[in-house]
């Protein structure tokens, strides 16, 4: 059904909700995957114009992505990793073009009315920008147990 899934991490609690259910998806329609994540410091969003190095934050951000390919690539599948700057959610619908993906797998935070106007929602935006089908799975902060 997919043969390849843009699945979008935000570099936070949130994308385990996304991992969790991309790997079972593409384990089952055999996909491969590419994780994106779209750095927005003033560095990545301005490092092509102005030919800067990667910042500290994007050399983090490509650690990030990395080690969870690893984890899915030790689940047996293929994945590849882009690392973006500029706007999220533009930058996420090229990816899906660019990519060849024919899904777009992405963790959402559930915001409602005030908070989403606030905040913005990338998840809606990317909806709005691409023809590619977007599945949307709704993340939760992991809670700090204390005993």
């Amino acid at each position: 059904m997919y043969t390849r899934i843009l699945v979008p991490l935000e570099c936070s609690d949130y994308d385990d909700a996304i991992i969790t259910h991309v790997r079972e998806l593409a384990l089952l329609c055999q996909s491969s995957l590419v994780l994106i994540h779209v750095a927005d410091g003033w560095a990545a969003r301005n490092q092509q114009g102005l030919v800067l190095r990667e910042s500290d934050e994007m050399k983090r951000d490509r650690a990030y992505l990395e080690s969870r390919a690893d984890v899915l690539e030790g689940a047996g599948l293929e994945v590849e990793c882009v690392l973006a700057g500029g706007d999220p959610a533009s930058e996420i619908a090229i990816a899906a073009e660019r990519e060849r993906c024919d899904l777009v797998a992405m963790s959402t935070h559930g915001h409602k009315g005030v908070q989403d106007f606030i905040r913005g929602s990338v998840a809606n935006a990317v909806r709005h920008q691409t023809t590619v089908p977007v599945l949307m799975v709704r993340g939760a902060v992991r809670r700090l147990q204390i005993e």
